[in-house]
């Protein structure tokens, strides 16, 4: 996990959102939800980007390094890049499980997809987007 601070900067509702540490990246947002999302979304991307490139990773600044202009905000956005790496791989893989018949049955009387209910709650049991 690598954690970099960003300033986020309000224009309206919509946000701008720049790195201190790495200041070719910038990205925004529609709303603080949306930009959060595009921060951690172009700061992984970006890293990775870095990787391939055999290129270094800049250090973090500490939070008190940094002085963001009056009304800007200073967000931490932490980045798994191996996480990131993996999600690169949009293979899907085919995985047999075993459930009790009247779950079964009930599942898919409501209609439920299997594989999308597996996966949204791995993804929440493992804390991943």
């Amino acid at each position: 996990m690598v954690l970099y601070y960003a300033i986020f900067n309000p224009e309206g509702t919509q946000f701008n959102v720049s790195f201190p540490d790495l200041p070719e990246l910038f990205t925004s947002g529609d709303d603080m939800s949306d930009a959060l999302h595009m921060a951690k979304d172009a700061l992984e991307g970006y890293l990775l980007w870095l990787e391939d490139e055999k290129e270094a990773i800049p250090p973090a600044s500490e939070y008190d390094e940094i002085s963001p202009s009056k009304g800007d905000l200073l967000i931490p956005i932490e980045a798994n890049l191996e996480v990131a790496r993996l999600k690169e791989n949009t293979k899907m893989i085919k995985k047999t499980l075993t459930i009790p018949n009247y779950v079964n049955a009930l599942a898919e009387k409501e209609g439920i997809n299997f594989s999308q209910t597996l996966t949204e709650v791995l993804k929440e049991k493992l804390q991943i987007q």
